[in-house]
């Protein structure tokens, strides 16, 4: 894999009340990730940036909302995320990434 394609697949992480009781009880962590990024790209990133041993990776396409302004329709982008399942005992920092 291109070394600059890997450093520039995890975009942020992401923060949320669901994300943070996911990662206490099953050690999962949610990452906003590139579009075109692929499973095998999100472990390497993963692993390589963050030192962790990453044993799943599980991604979804979140679609935008619909919004209106002034009378005109438009739509927000899709975005990719990703869940990231690492090993046991091993943690991620969200707050310093």
């Amino acid at each position: 894999m291109n070394q600059e394609k890997v450093l520039k697949t995890l975009l942020m992480p992401i923060v949320s009340e669901k994300i943070t009781m996911l990662s206490s009880a099953h050690n999962q962590y949610a990452f906003k990730v590139r579009m075109d990024s692929s499973k095998r790209e999100i472990k390497a990133a993963v692993e390589i940036l963050l030192g962790v041993n990453v044993e799943n990776v599980t991604t979804l396409i979140v679609k935008g909302k619909k919004k209106i302004f002034k009378s005109r329709t438009g739509s927000r982008p899709n975005w990719k995320k990703a869940m990231v399942k690492v090993s046991e005992g091993q943690i991620i920092d969200v707050s310093s990434t």
